[in-house]
């Protein structure tokens, strides 16, 4: 099985709903290797979703995988009321710590790219991974959001229209 780890966005909320770019179009990772549009047409959830490709360390699955324009785009939730490594996991994501996504496949159609790595023209998804460090350097975590954030936001909005009213 190959594994690409790349840096992506990641955003989970504190009910453990995680949505990710698993892999970017038009650029390649640290290796080379870039992946074609349409090379996840196989693409299946559920989907395992582990940390740091560890078989043993499932912490939620992926339950939506679509090809979008940019990339392969994922949703899925960590099991943060069922598994307690998925809570120390979300602490993670949200701190920064680890932030990047690692697609587990396996190569079905490839084709080597002049100064190395490979086109991949098609691949059969096992897994994606929430990792320390990515491989990727086309993405980047952007932010965890969490309810508290959010809430958070929304207060100051509640504030700024109040005082806006005030002057009015």
């Amino acid at each position: 099985m190959d594994r690409l780890f790349l840096e992506t966005k990641i955003l989970v909320d504190e009910t453990g709903a995680i949505e990710g770019l698993a892999w970017p179009f038009g650029t390649p990772d640290r290796v080379g290797d870039v992946i074609e549009k349409g090379a996840f047409a196989s693409a299946r959830v559920p989907l395992p979703m582990l940390f740091g490709h560890d078989p043993s360390d499932p912490v939620g699955v992926w339950t939506e995988a679509t090809e979008a324009q940019d990339g392969l785009r994922l949703k899925g939730r960590l099991l943060v009321d069922e598994v307690a490594r998925a809570r120390e996991v979300r602490a993670l994501v949200k701190s920064g710590a680890a932030g990047g996504l690692s697609i587990g496949f396996v190569t079905k159609k490839a084709e080597p790219r002049k100064g190395g790595g490979r086109t991949i023209k098609a691949l059969d998804l096992v897994e994606c991974s929430i990792v320390s460090i990515p491989m990727h350097p086309g993405a980047r975590v952007t932010s965890a959001k969490s309810a508290a954030a959010a809430l958070a936001i929304a207060g100051a909005l509640h504030r700024a229209a109040l005082a806006i009213s005030k002057k009015g």
